[in-house]
Order: structure tokens, then sequence, then C-alpha cells
């Protein structure tokens, strides 16, 4: 006979979901260890079934002041940083042309 009561359970962990990523183009970098990200997406319309853009934007947090204006970046939500930031920059992936 077994008394599951005082044997000691296996560690119960919540199955965590991965963070979401978006990548998308720096369009700005003039704030200290923060970088505003611009997001494109493509849908269709709902009558005439065109392709449409849309532009969505969010504020991540750079931590070394790496990123430049027209870099490509990988974002990744986190917690919230502030007011506005809730998303954290994972990687650069391509830089930005140089003028």
């Amino acid at each position: 006979m077994t008394d599951t009561a005082t044997s000691t359970p296996e560690a119960v962990t919540p199955q965590q979901l991965p963070r979401t990523q978006k990548v998308g183009r720096v369009v700005s970098n003039k704030m200290e260890k923060s970088v505003l990200v611009a997001v494109d997406y493509v849908r269709r319309h709902p009558i005439y079934h065109k392709r449409i853009t849309r532009t969505s934007k969010f504020m991540a947090h750079d931590d070394q002041n790496r990123c430049k204006e027209g870099d490509i970046v990988r974002i990744e939500e986190t917690r919230p940083m502030s007011k506005n930031k809730r998303w954290i920059v994972r990687e650069i992936i391509e830089g930005a042309p140089e003028a």
C-alpha cells in the first residue's frame, strides 16, 4: 500500500509558451537604451482581396545602444520595462546600409 500524501511529488512547472518574436526595421534610436522598431505585415482586403501593407511600431529595449537607424532587428516580447516598452532587442540581423 502506497501513501501518496507523504510521497514527494515531482516538481510541477507550468508549461511556458514561447515568447513572441518579430522582425522589423529600426526607425528611431534617439533615446537612451531604447529604439523604435517598425514591423510591416500584409493583409488581404476583406472585399477587394488586394494586398494591404500595414506597419506597427514597437518600443524596444537596446541595453548597449548598438542599433542604428535602418538596422533590421529581431525583437522579443518581455516584461514591461517602462510605460511603452514591452519588447527587447534580441539580435541585429542586418546592419544599415552605409551612406
